[in-house]
């Protein structure tokens, strides 16, 4: 895929999957939802306060037949119906409504009734269209792991080669992002990137192919890794970018969506289902294209 409006073709021709959404009480949630439905990539189930879902319908002339409501008195409440029925429905789908992120993710991770596999790790992997770079970006982490470390790190590495097998990308180039491609002691992402790279050279990332430590420039511009000599498949056309941290990650994605008119799709990885964690600050266009991505990954 070479957009990520590519995306909605391609769900459309599957079977369809099931969204459950977390206290989905809000217009943003409700529209992305009501549309994915019209599009026919899901059926949706929300939970949350009936009342206030109806009057969120109304207001924006939602037709509330297009999803089952399940009411929710509290946010600690929708959250567990709602994994309750992703644990019911083969081939579903979470979403984060309005409520905060640490209940959300406290409901994900349970113990008992949660989706985390044990031992599993939790990244949040975005993909970016920008329209100023030839091919799709995906990028990891901009919202879950702080600090990754190098266990972490490789996680996100699989994370980042699987969602690139699924956008059809049979030999993902990862890029893993640091400020510089010389390995210094005092810079825990080169000497991070450095371990990395001897286990890649065991094939434990194959088919993807690795690189690092590089930065940013390089693994964007070609023009900047011959200036600097580097020699790489993945210099100047890296699929996939893995930030050191999430101060990195997460201004890089800001100023994709803000300053570059970028579009994005994001979920988060490592659960049973796929999970979809969407800011406030979302709009709606990167809520159903989360949701258009969330149903690729299911299939």
């Amino acid at each position: 895929m070479k957009r990520l409006s590519d995306l909605f073709e391609f769900t459309r021709s599957f079977e369809k999957r099931t969204l459950v959404a977390v206290n989905a009480v809000d217009s943003h949630s409700l529209e992305a939802i009501a549309e994915a439905v019209k599009l026919g990539i899901v059926t949706a189930i929300v939970t949350g306060n009936r009342v206030e879902i109806l009057k969120q319908c109304k207001i924006c002339r939602i037709d509330a037949g297009l999803f089952q409501i399940l009411n929710a008195e509290t946010d600690e409440e929708a959250a567990s119906l709602a994994v309750q029925q992703v644990q019911k429905c083969s081939g579903s789908i979470l979403m984060k409504g309005l409520i905060n992120t640490d209940k959300y993710l406290k409901a994900i991770l349970n113990k008992e009734t949660g989706l985390l596999p044990p031992g599993g790790v939790l990244s949040h992997v975005s993909v970016i269209d920008n329209p100023n770079y030839h091919k799709l970006l995906i990028v990891s982490d901009v919202a879950i792991i702080p600090y990754p470390t190098i266990r972490q790190k490789i996680a996100m590495i699989h994370y980042l080669s699987e969602m690139a097998i699924d956008l059809g990308i049979t030999r993902p180039k990862i890029a893993i992002i640091t400020p510089t491609e010389q390995v210094l002691p005092l810079l825990v992402s080169t000497t991070d990137a450095e371990a990395i790279m001897k286990i890649a050279e065991d094939g434990q990332f194959e088919p993807a192919i690795v690189f690092g430590p590089i930065s940013l420039d390089v693994a964007v511009d070609k023009e900047s890794a011959q200036i600097k000599k580097i020699t790489s498949e993945v210099a100047g056309d890296a699929d996939c970018l893995l930030f050191p941290n999430i101060d990195a990650g997460n201004v890089f994605y800001k100023t994709n969506t803000k300053l570059c008119g970028a579009d994005q799709a994001a979920v988060v990885m490592g659960a049973s289902v796929p999970v979809i964690l969407s800011s406030r600050g979302d709009s709606i266009r990167t809520k159903l294209n989360s949701i258009a991505l969330a149903a690729l990954l299911s299939i």
